[in-house]
């Protein structure tokens, strides 16, 4: 099924227009363009979910070492023995 389009006005510096239509040509803009969006978006996305783990992780880090060390001892137990 085709995608729908939209029509948008944007504003590039020129230097960079011409190196854009000099590297896909002119007709090949839109499509180029919405490539390199949805690029940079998928990293954005990548970015920010990587900033809330780490947040997530943080603030649960002090639950996660009390859980390690109350069970610290059961982990340990029979790890001395010879089998």
């Amino acid at each position: 099924m085709p995608q729908t389009t939209t029509r948008v006005n944007v504003t590039l510096p020129a230097d960079l227009l011409q190196e854009l239509e000099s590297v896909v040509g002119p007709r090949k803009k839109s499509s180029f363009i919405a490539q390199a969006i949805e690029e940079s978006l998928l990293r954005l996305k990548k970015e920010l979910l990587l900033k809330k783990l780490e947040e997530g992780y943080a603030a649960t880090r002090e639950e996660g070492l009390a859980l390690c060390k109350e069970f610290e001892a059961a982990d340990l137990e029979g790890w001395d023995e010879e089998y």
